[in-house]
């Protein structure tokens, strides 16, 4: 890529058909800082709490209440996880002997924590923006990179992106659009510098 990511990252302009969608995902975002913030506290390594929320919001956004569902892929906390990566977390609720259940869930700051060790976020000390990018991305896959374009997942709603989308595994066509922000919209939403 000719321009780093930190480059793409300063000079991305939320598009302005989309800025009140993006404010509207942002404010929610905001709601739960206090949540996200005690998940970062807990693996105190400097995870900012933004990285967290708009994991989670990329994962669980969509749902009404996304604190009733994993970090990990937006399954339900009343189970492990069936989407990718299944079967997570492997512990059971609140480290006891009994498994995930509708009365038995597991609280969102446990699997958060699961999802975050999972994916190594607990030992990055480097949480600059460039880095952050770059994180975020391996969060989603690298089938954007290997094919040379900007992600969605990323660059959504900035005018770094235009098209091309994976439609399903491994399914890619360059001409389906995104119908969600990526997360430097988001980032930029909160002001993140």
């Amino acid at each position: 890529m000719a321009t780093t990511y930190a480059d793409m990252y300063k000079s991305a302009v939320i598009n302005p058909a989309k800025k009140a969608e993006t404010d509207a995902i942002c404010k929610r975002i905001k709601s739960g800082q206090a949540r996200y913030q005690s998940v970062a506290a807990t693996l105190a390594n400097g995870i900012p709490w933004w990285f967290i929320g708009i994991t989670h919001f990329m994962e669980a956004g969509g749902f009404k209440n996304p604190f009733l569902y994993h970090l990990h892929c937006g399954d339900p906390l009343t189970g492990r996880t069936v989407h990718v990566p299944a079967g997570r977390p492997k512990a059971n609720p609140g480290g006891g002997t009994v498994p995930p259940s509708k009365t038995n869930p597991y609280s969102w700051e446990e699997s958060a924590l699961d999802a975050l060790r999972l994916m190594g976020y607990n030992k990055v000390t480097n949480w600059a923006i460039q880095d952050c990018l770059v994180l975020f991305e391996k969060f989603n896959g690298l089938g954007y990179k290997k094919k040379g374009v900007p992600s969605p997942y990323l660059w959504s709603y900035t005018q770094h992106y235009v098209s091309g989308k994976y439609v399903a595994d491994g399914k890619y066509d360059p001409k389906a659009v995104s119908k969600q922000p990526g997360v430097a919209a988001m980032m930029k939403g909160l002001g993140v510098k």
